[in-house]
């Protein structure tokens, strides 16, 4: 199951450094939203991808790649749209967080 997600960013004066934080900090969500509701052995293989894309908008681009054993009674598409969903509530707080930095 693959989805892609993007989140406008509307800060185009970010550090390299921010940049990669706000990745980081997708991508942890993301895997903690999966295994918060699935056990470990549940998963065959998790990949998240994030990509910064700059054009007249900074962008982020998220992609999740979740595969689950055929057994697993689970709907893949919701917990992943679910853990994107979560990913950018996080992002967007740590936008503020670094947008109000920036006017003290």
């Amino acid at each position: 199951m693959e989805r892609r997600g993007v989140v406008h960013i509307g800060l185009p004066e970010l550090s390299e450094e921010q940049l990669i934080e706000i990745g980081e900090l997708a991508q942890k969500v993301i895997i903690k939203h999966v295994f918060d509701s699935l056990n470990r052995s549940d998963v065959k293989d998790i990949e998240v991808t994030t990509r910064i894309n700059r054009d007249e908008t900074l962008d982020l681009e998220i992609e999740v790649y979740l595969e689950v054993p055929v057994f697993v009674r689970v709907d893949v598409d919701s917990l992943v749209n679910e853990a994107l969903e979560k990913a950018y509530e996080a992002v967007e707080k740590k936008l503020r967080e670094i947008s109000n930095e920036g006017k003290n």
